[in-house]
């Protein structure tokens, strides 16, 4: 039997030195981005979604982590997250779409304390590390 799962493209940002991160219909916080479309490369997809999501410009700047994740019970999805740079932010409030109930911006600590699955967390102490270098 062939497994298969959908993909779901997720970008680590962050914006005056906090994380950007959004919460979803499960309480949980996560990192924007989302499906990928037939076609589209993962990179395009998600600066695609960070500007659907929160309306702002960035670039890709490198792999961070995959995993698979299970959303909801029996329901599993495979999460690429990769780092990324906001290009253009003008300091007003975030715009946030219909798909999250909150948007935030956070620490490295604070972020860690927050009801988030493993993967994501994982995703920005790799970021941070990173950036250390």
């Amino acid at each position: 039997m062939e497994n298969r799962f959908p993909v779901s493209i997720k970008g680590v940002l962050t914006i005056n030195n906090q994380f950007v991160l959004l919460k979803n219909e499960r309480e949980e916080w996560e990192l924007p981005g989302g499906r990928i479309e037939t076609g589209e490369s993962p990179e395009l997809c998600v600066v695609r979604e960070i500007e659907e999501e929160l309306g702002l410009k960035s670039v890709v700047k490198g792999i961070l982590d995959t995993w698979l994740f299970e959303v909801l019970p029996g329901k599993q999805v495979f999460i690429v997250t990769y780092a990324c740079l906001v290009t253009e932010y003008t300091a007003e409030p975030l715009q946030i779409s219909h798909e999250h109930k909150e948007v935030g911006l956070f620490s490295l600590e604070a972020a860690l304390a927050l009801n988030m699955p493993d993967g994501y967390k994982r995703s920005l102490i790799n970021y941070t590390a990173q950036r250390s270098v």
